[in-house]
């Protein structure tokens, strides 16, 4: 681990040497100085890493050369920090320096230049004292793709598109028994327990048989919580009312997030009392969990069922007091163990065969996962990164032959496998709670914040990261928990036994201090801090000079009137703060001191204001305030000339409706954030269109209250924005016309499209968007035909058309929508007919057809569509409905391929019902 240190350290020297050559001005000696015993201490940290736990004296040299650099990285940052601050004075200030501005940069130079000298010595003391212990300068590793050939690691993997989905082998046989205790005829309520030790593959199985649409179809709903180590009653109730209502599309309860166990225990069994309900509690830990949420789980004799996950025995072999079936998981046979472990090694290899001169060192590593498809799959990604010489896998089962065989010891090999700065952001993945969904673009920009992502090839530093991101997942370090709709990952998890590993390491190298309650932890010397839970010693705490990153991610229910706005924060040195979810009203008085900042995270809190003092925030690279309550940005926000990210709050309101989304009001001269690649969802005024174009680095844009006046000045600004994939433009009211003919090259990355105003005509651009894989239309009412000018799009794959089409048919036409797998058609009036020629829309797997008051029928020609997984229906006639309802009507012969199709209707009651006619 002193590696990672001296690397980071070593690249952040480099980085200063080659870029703040000027701030450095009178200590560049000292600088170079540094850099050179670095880089010494660099190889020998490297062979000291990997003895240190076998050598009491080399685990102390080690532990001494990361203090050291640690201490060296603080007076560096403070260093930097202090002279970026002079050189941001103002050309005034600067202009007219007083002899006390220059005596105190003199000085702080000095003094700089002596601490580095001090430092210099310590580290050239290191570097003696490692004779002591032989420890030896050892080579940076070669790192090489899954051929063999040395590359950049992330030279080839900057797309997360290409994440493959996650490899099953050998369950099909436990999957069929689960599939037939779920289906059996007897009417009481039952427990289904598997029962395993970690990384058996125990909530990968259930998932499968959870994910069945044809299982589904059996149960009149379902939901999945995922129950944590340090769990609370009411969080676990409230994750289920939420995925039960949010996968039926009900309105959540207003007071969710205040309910307390009786409430939530109460609307649960109101909901629940009627159906039969499937419900999986993963990873449960204790036998008290059953007594505390039975009562909420009502058995009306309707066949419902419950699965448990558990590495316990003593939790599944209880009855629970009702008819319970307990499997108990096995390791992988051999046969099934190497199928898993050749489909990952050799995933790039013909056949994905393992090539016979890797043939007996392959089994033999194999056979050292003990059957545990966690274990294999790690070294699946980890053998894959190798060479194909022998000699490289024979390395890694000599080390392995050094500790013990274990699942941990495995995992251990694999994370020091990584290059120092996948370490890091490997490690930076714990600060988050046990099974936490990390989405991935919060997870890069902190990465990005941190200085963990090394430029590279004059790559922007996002592209990088997410190459990281990229690799990690095929090294299954990081685990694939959601995808959007286009393929490309949302949300990651760590699995609970590789996250045990990584925060092992985090607390033995005082990389990060995570608090979950269960014991008292220091925290002083924290260079990056974790609350999972509420401490007001620890929030009270001013000593810590060193911290980084601070996160507030406690499960525990917290007052809107806790006095978080009062933290003593005056960390001069901190980049990330995050208090995403925590409901506090206003921001911490202390963030506007906080000049080092470049992650700041509000979303999801009850903040309404921004205050003008955050544009003092001048390296400030992300600002995320979305669903907050934040309606207006100050003016001095354009101060803030380093702002990468600007997440704006979007209200939304009904979908059904022409303003179904507000927008913010920022400054009319945000323009000249210059930097910026995120500014969605903004309210367009005064001059702000005709300057848009000065921001050429914009990747995401979003404006609302457009009028048919700004479509000029707006098309030309779209003209320059050439790295932009996302547009969201809306006009200001329905009557209101988006002039977009004057744009005559869409941005050629254009990835989402999203209008909502009227169009005169369809912009002939349309049939050039060849990189387009969405597109949303609302209230376009547009009269041509529509469809003939983008059904030969190549990659378009979801398309929404909410009041777009002012006629009465729409014809999908043989040939057309190739690649379309989501199309959603909503709230048109005139629309009496949907026809699907034989050959159109051949990929389709979702129908979404919703406030079509004037649809007698189904479209003619749905029985074409042989890939329909799912067909939704709201707000249609009631005899079309009707119809399909009837075993012996010909519209029921025309949907039999399509296994769920979903009716939601209304009552008096202001809740959405629903009806499987499938």
């Amino acid at each position: 681990m002193a590696e990672i240190a001296v690397e980071f350290l070593l690249s952040k020297v480099a980085s200063i040497i080659h870029k703040e050559a000027s701030l450095i001005s009178g200590a560049q000696d000292e600088f170079h100085e540094i850099k050179l015993e670095l880089e010494k201490l660099r190889s020998l940290a490297r062979d000291a890493d990997q003895r240190s736990e076998s050598d009491e004296g080399v685990r102390t040299w080690v532990t001494q050369v990361r203090e050291s650099a640690y201490e060296l990285e603080d007076i560096i940052d403070e260093f930097t920090y202090s002279m970026q601050n002079q050189a941001n004075d103002g050309i005034f200030r600067r202009f007219f320096l007083t002899a006390v501005d220059l005596s105190r940069s003199i000085v702080v130079r000095s003094q700089i230049a002596t601490k580095l000298e001090a430092m210099n010595i310590k580290i050239r003391d290191l570097v003696t004292r490692s004779e002591r212990y032989g420890i030896k300068s050892v080579g940076a590793p070669i790192v090489r793709d899954s051929r063999g050939n040395s590359l950049n690691r992330h030279g080839d993997q900057s797309s997360p598109y290409v994440v493959e989905d996650e490899h099953v082998v050998g369950i099909e046989e436990n999957r069929l028994l689960l599939l037939a205790w779920l289906r059996d005829g007897e009417p009481e309520r039952k427990v289904i327990s598997v029962v395993g030790s970690g990384g058996l593959g125990k909530t990968t199985l259930v998932s499968q048989v959870f994910n069945n649409l044809i299982l589904k179809r059996s149960f009149d709903c379902y939901a999945w919580v995922t129950v944590s180590q340090t769990y609370t009653i009411e969080n676990v109730l409230r994750k289920m009312v939420s995925y039960l209502f949010d996968e039926k599309k009900e309105l959540f309860p207003d007071d969710l997030s205040a309910m307390d166990y009786r409430r939530l225990v109460d609307v649960l069994v109101d909901f629940l009392k009627q159906k039969r309900y499937l419900i999986v509690l993963d990873d449960v830990r204790t036998l008290n969990l059953w007594g505390e949420i039975v009562v909420a789980l009502p058995d009306a004799k309707l066949r419902s069922r419950i699965m448990i996950t558990t590495r316990e025995m003593g939790i599944a072999s209880s009855s629970y007091g009702v008819r319970s079936h307990v499997l108990h998981l096995q390791p992988l046979q051999e046969k099934d163990a190497w199928t898993l472990f050749c489909k990952i090694s050799f995933s790039r290899y013909p056949h994905r065969c393992c090539p016979q001169h890797l043939l007996e060192v392959s089994q033999i590593l194999v056979g050292k996962c003990g059957g545990l498809p966690l274990a294999i799959v790690a070294m699946g990604g980890l053998m894959s990164f190798k060479g194909w010489t022998e000699l490289e896998w024979w390395k890694v089962d000599d080390n392995l032959s050094d500790i013990n065989r274990s699942s941990d010891s495995i995992l251990s090999l694999c994370f020091s496998d990584l290059p120092y700065y996948l370490k890091l952001c490997l490690l930076y993945c714990c600060v988050f709670s046990e099974d936490y969904l990390i989405r991935r673009k919060r997870l890069i920009r902190l990465w990005i914040a941190e200085g963990f992502v090394r430029e590279t090839g004059g790559k922007d530093l996002e592209e990088v990261a997410e190459a990281y991101h990229t690799e990690l997942i095929s090294r299954n370090l990081l685990e694939v928990a959601s995808k959007n709709s286009f393929g490309m990952v949302k949300e990651c998890r760590l699995h609970n036994l590789v996250r045990d590993v990584l925060v092992s390491v985090s607390e033995r190298e005082n990389f990060c201090v995570i608090y979950d309650g269960l014991e008292p932890k220091e925290v002083a010397s924290a260079r990056r801090l974790s609350l999972h839970k509420i401490d007001r010693r620890i929030l009270s705490c001013t000593d810590m000079s060193s911290l980084r990153s601070f996160f507030l991610l406690s499960a525990q229910r917290i007052s809107a009137s806790y006095p978080i706005s009062g933290l003593p924060f005056g960390f001069k040195l901190l980049r990330v703060l995050d208090l995403q979810g925590i409901p506090i009203k206003r921001i911490p008085d202390c963030v506007v001191d906080l000049s080092n900042l470049r992650y700041l995270n509000l979303r999801e809190t009850l903040v309404t204001e921004i205050p003008g003092s955050l544009g003092r925030l001048r390296y400030l690279q992300t600002l995320d305030i979305r669903d907050s309550q934040v309606k207006e940005l100050p003016n001095e926000i354009v101060q803030s000339q380093s702002l990468h990210h600007l997440i704006t709050s979007s209200h939304r309101l009904s979908w059904a409706a022409f303003h179904f989304i507000d927008g913010m009001r920022v400054p009319s001269n945000i323009w000249k954030l210059k930097e910026l690649r995120v500014l969605e969802c903004v309210e367009a005024e005064g001059d702000m269109i005709r300057q848009l174009g000065n921001m050429k680095k914009l990747r995401r844009i979003g404006l609302t209250k457009l009028s048919e006046g700004d479509g000029r000045d707006l098309c030309t600004a779209l003209q320059n924005m050439q790295l932009l994939y996302y547009l969201f433009l809306m006009a200001s009211n329905e009557e209101e016309s988006l002039e977009l003919d004057a744009l005559w090259t869409p941005p050629p990355l254009l990835k989402i499209l999203i209008l909502a105003g009227k169009l005169e005509r369809v912009p002939r651009w349309f049939r050039s968007l060849d990189n387009l894989m969405s597109l949303h239309l609302h209230w376009s009412q547009v009269r041509e035909d529509l469809l003939s000018y983008i059904d030969t799009l190549p990659n378009l794959g979801r398309l929404t058309l909410v009041n777009a089409n002012d006629g009465h048919r729409l014809c999908f036409r043989a040939g057309g929508f190739l690649k379309l797998r989501i199309l959603r058609l909503w709230n048109s009036s005139q629309l009496y007919t949907i026809e699907i020629e034989k050959g159109a829309m051949p990929c389709l797997k979702e129908l979404d057809l919703r406030i079509l008051n004037e649809l007698r029928m189904l479209p003619q020609g749905i029985e074409y569509l042989t890939n329909l997984n799912k067909l939704t229906l709201m707000g249609v006639p009631r005899e079309l409905v009707g119809r399909l309802d009837k075993d012996d009507s010909e519209d029921r012969s025309r949907v039999q391929h399509i296994p769920e199709i979903i009716y939601y209707y209304t009552t008096p009651s202001p809740l959405l019902y629903y009806k499987n006619l499938a």
